[in-house]
């Protein structure tokens, strides 16, 4: 072989292996970012009572939350996105559960979660997931009593014993700035501390010391934060408040320095995550846990002063009742605060703007201003920035996160009542398939892409009043203005069938059949009286619907 010839098989014999070794380190780098999409850091943020209006992108006239506004800009706004339920431990219990609140165990704000359900949290620890919960937890059905422990490490229903590593939280709200010194009470781990500043800048601050931690313990994270803020009664620190005052009451201007100061939380997390040089791979899901405080007053009246007005009322709530609406702030101080308007005079005092903008209805509401909220999901690895009008909730967290995270797929109850949102990341799918149901406080609704069926409670003379069923087109009208239910019988019908045959399967999954044992085991836990009472009644109602369910079928 002459020497040119041996020149060339050698050049092609280095080509060769360059060209093999170029593609190794190709298929490493793309596996490497396989993997990187897979395991992403994931961060859940939930406002309390923060209604669809509230924030910049959606053009508040008062209010600026700019870290909201850049979340928006740079990742998915889902316009169309719905809390579990119209109040606060149900759709809690939905984020992490997938299933609706009636399944779980967490039928009514302060009830407890059946410790059978399969959680988020645990799932993650179970994928090697570092996991952690700050702030609200509102799961444990604890006495909502400031003397008592922020909450215990004893308690059975604590995040430690539903899939929490760590946790430095309170069973309820506790974001009470100038209230007691500025200070306020979390629980780390089951051991009180006590903590001065702005509770939500405070849990976000704690958040960011966990994360650095996990980091070099070299372990993914999963963390929940669910602020306290901007649920009343509201104290925000002076300089959040001053640029309202004189717009708007104290009430109301107490209200926006929440949310001004949970915004500047938001960009202390985001600036904390590029500092520490992992904001590309985290997903951040921003959301609230029901609509916004209506814009009307409420007075609420002790006992004593029912029984002045009449004996035979007995509200909701034992010893109280609730003029609905009121005009109670024209009688009050405007100069007040809410928390003095409430201990004062009982007066609930409404907000101003409205906090649900062109939406019906506000907090406990099945009308849109109730359920729709305001909800992003920033996650620079994995979505590229758009606004989706696809219909989603709270119930599809879970199972987008297992889609997302890899999670194993039997980590959630196998009867659920979410679906996977990854697809929504990548584009807009055309329609939904799986309808969405909602039920609570006697009140329901059924959500079928454009169509929806509702039916509200509400409190008349004290008592719960269920109305009558109204159907409307959300997308020709979102504000709710036109009820088609005698110009649509056949929608009606088809929606209400459709409801009652999920309504029934929830009924049974209350009674535990959705769990191994097939029944509800006891909660462990001290019951409180009033909720028990109001929990049998819930049940007694479910049965009646199982009954009579099996009666139409031997017919």
């Amino acid at each position: 072989m002459n020497v040119k010839n041996n020149l060339l098989i050698k050049r092609s014999a280095f080509e060769s292996a360059t060209l093999a070794v170029i593609l190794i380190c190709c298929m490493l780098v793309v596996s490497s970012c396989e993997v990187a999409k897979t395991k992403p850091n994931v961060i859940l943020l939930m406002a309390d009572d923060m209604g669809w209006a509230q924030t910049g992108y959606y053009g508040h006239p008062l209010m600026k939350t700019p870290n909201l506004d850049a979340m928006a800009r740079n990742g998915l706004r889902m316009d169309r996105f719905y809390a579990g339920a119209p109040s606060c431990t149900p759709t809690r219990a939905s984020v992490l559960t997938g299933r609706t609140n009636d399944r779980t165990g967490a039928f009514r704000v302060g009830s407890y979660i059946n410790k059978q359900e399969k959680m988020l949290s645990t799932a993650f620890r179970n994928a090697g997931y570092a996991t952690a919960h700050f702030g609200k937890w509102h799961l444990n059905g604890q006495a909502n009593d400031d003397t008592t422990h922020p909450l215990p490490g004893s308690d059975p229903h604590n995040p430690g014993e539903l899939g929490f590593d760590y946790w430095l939280s309170n069973h309820t709200g506790f974001d009470k700035h100038k209230v007691d010194g500025g200070t306020f009470e979390l629980s780390r781990n089951g051991k009180r501390e006590q903590f001065v500043g702005d509770g939500s800048e405070v849990i976000v601050s704690e958040a960011i010391k966990f994360i650095e931690n996990e980091l070099d313990e070299g372990e993914p994270f999963f963390i929940v934060i669910w602020y306290s803020a901007p649920h009343g009664p509201w104290t925000a620190s002076d300089s959040d408040i001053a640029p309202f005052l004189g717009k708007v009451d104290r009430t109301s201007a107490n209200m926006h320095g929440e949310i001004v100061a949970m915004d500047r939380s938001i960009g202390s997390l985001k600036r904390g995550l590029r500092d520490l040089r992992i904001a590309e791979n985290t997903l951040i899901w921003f959301t609230s846990d029901n609509g916004g405080t209506a814009n009307i007053d409420a007075k609420v009246l002790p006992e004593t002063k029912m029984k002045a007005k009449d004996a035979s009322i007995k509200g909701p709530n034992i010893g109280v009742t609730v003029e609905y609406p009121s005009n109670c702030s024209d009688e009050i101080d405007p100069d007040l605060t809410s928390l003095e308007a409430r201990t004062l005079h009982g007066c609930y005092r409404g907000v101003d703007p409205d906090s649900t903008g062109h939406l019906r209805g506000f907090k406990k509401d099945f009308y849109e201003g109730g359920l729709r909220v305001p909800t992003v999901i920033e996650w620079p690895a994995g979505i590229k920035p758009r606004v989706s009008n696809f219909p989603s909730g709270t119930v599809d967290i879970f199972p987008t996160l297992i889609d997302i995270a890899n999670l194993d797929p039997q980590s959630i109850n196998e009867v659920h009542d979410g679906i996977s949102l990854a697809q929504v990341f990548e584009n807009e799918p055309r329609r939904r398939d799986k309808p969405m149901g909602f039920r609570a406080n006697q009140g329901r609704m059924w959500l079928d892409n454009d169509w929806k069926l509702i039916q509200n409670a509400e409190t008349v003379d004290g008592a719960w009043v269920t109305k009558s069923f109204e159907l409307y087109n959300v997308i020709g009208d979102p504000s709710e203005q036109q009820n088609l239910i005698e110009l649509y019988p056949e929608v009606a019908k088809r929606l209400r069938d459709a409801y009652d045959q999920w309504s029934l399967s929830v009924s049974r999954s209350a009674f535990g059949a959705d769990y191994p044992e097939g029944k509800v085991l006891p909660a462990g836990r001290e019951l409180i009286p009033g909720l028990e009472a109001q929990r049998k009644k819930a049940m007694a109602r479910w049965e009646e619907e199982i009954r009579l369910s099996e009666i139409t079928v031997l017919q």
